[in-house]
């Protein structure tokens, strides 16, 4: 049994150096990135047992993707290997204010999306202590729809980031979709923003937690404000963090190793954020953090090891 199983796409992440764009740039910096094989990937690096469900094409790109997600700890056992497929590949131009960051995808007939629920083995999702699962899956077309279905009704805990992607669907059919899923979903991570562009929820803080209470009853939710830090609502009591970090895959991996590791919410609202800021200082999608950088943040310091 692992303590954590995600589902969903890795791609390659083809960054273009700061501050050159597209039409100039002559070298890319070549990383691996997917929303749920982050979140497995720095839950293992904390020492939790975790393993990530996808397919990948049967060549050197495949077996690289799999090899690296492995060194970090992760169980990339039940992958799919498939023939005469591709890995997505996504391109990404950092922008200097004012200009904002740009990213292109191209992922259409990805291994990935070829993959089906028939095509899964759903016992490690059964058995697992949490299943971790985003709204990119589902945007990306009916199969992997369904495979997040599944999931959902398989799994005996759901974690739940909408990471809503304007780019693969509207509005509309974002919710449409994740409304049902809500009722099920054990921990909530959502965007300020996303619960205003998907919901209609806008005010305070906690007069959004409140509507998506609604809409989630049984989760905790963790409404992420970016510099302004984040906002969790559990059993109807409002936690904040001492820290403001930056929002993403790397502060639910850090609140989702300390939930699992028997920490409460306040503890787990803590180590989210660490988790977060300590992933801002490098390079990459994957959060390269260990327990010791965590607790290291938590305590202030050191600010140089010896």
């Amino acid at each position: 049994m692992h303590d954590i199983v995600a589902l969903g796409e890795v791609l390659l992440r083809l960054a273009i150096p700061s501050p050159t764009r597209f039409e100039t740039a002559r070298h890319l910096d070549l990383q691996i990135g997917g929303a749920e094989a982050n979140v497995a990937a720095a839950c293992a690096r904390l020492g939790l047992s975790a393993a990530w469900i996808s397919a990948l094409p049967a060549n050197p790109w495949g077996e690289r993707i799999r090899r690296e997600l492995g060194s970090h700890g992760v169980d990339c056992a039940y992958v799919r290997m498939t023939e005469n497929t591709r890995v997505g590949v996504y391109f990404l131009e950092y922008g200097v204010p004012p200009r904002p960051v740009r990213v292109l995808y191209d992922r259409r007939e990805s291994a990935f999306a070829r993959l089906t629920p028939a095509q899964v083995d759903w016992e490690p999702v059964r058995r697992a202590r949490l299943v971790h699962l985003t709204g990119v899956t589902p945007a990306l077309g009916e199969s992997a729809r369904a495979l997040v279905e599944r999931a959902v009704r398989e799994a005996s805990t759901v974690s739940f980031d909408i990471n809503y992607r304007a780019t693969l669907w509207s509005p509309q059919e974002a919710r449409a979709f994740v409304e049902p899923v809500l009722p099920r979903v054990r921990y909530l991570f959502i965007g300020q923003a996303e619960a205003r562009t998907l919901f209609g929820l806008s005010g305070t803080p906690e007069q959004t937690l409140d509507g998506l209470a609604r809409l989630a009853p049984k989760a905790t939710i963790s409404l992420q404000q970016g510099e302004a830090g984040s906002t969790v609502l559990d059993g109807g009591t409002v936690f904040r963090p001492r820290r403001r970090p930056a929002a993403g895959d790397a502060y639910a991996a850090g609140f989702l190793w300390a939930v699992l590791s028997g920490r409460d919410v306040r503890d787990a609202v803590d180590a989210g954020t660490a988790v977060a800021a300590l992933k801002c200082s490098t390079w990459g999608d994957i959060a390269l953090v260990s327990g010791q950088d965590v607790a290291d943040v938590l305590a202030g310091g050191p600010d140089v090891r010896r």
